[in-house]
């Protein structure tokens, strides 16, 4: 049993590191969320990504200002930007 629930536990953590990590690197992703944060996360959980309520709470009250200062310290290289015509639905 201890064992099921450290998987589970585990791969939530994955889930929400690769979340923060597209945040950070993909510009179109980051302004969706920025917009509507919840309506993102939502669509993020409905592709797989396995985040529970509580993870959902603190991404929605990180300051949105974080964001931007991430994507900063990122090398641009491995940066996704936003070119016009990108569909923001992923």
């Amino acid at each position: 049993m201890a064992c099921a629930l450290r998987g589970v536990s585990s791969m939530s953590q994955k889930s929400v590191e690769i979340v923060i990590g597209r945040l950070a690197t993909d510009e179109t992703l980051r302004a969706r969320f920025l917009a509507d944060g919840a309506d993102t996360l939502r669509v993020l959980r409905e592709c797989g990504y396995d985040l529970n309520m509580a993870e959902i709470e603190a991404l929605l009250e990180m300051p949105s200002d974080a964001w931007a200062v991430m994507a900063s310290w990122v090398h641009p290289r491995l940066q996704k930007i936003a070119l016009k015509g990108d569909c923001t639905d992923r």
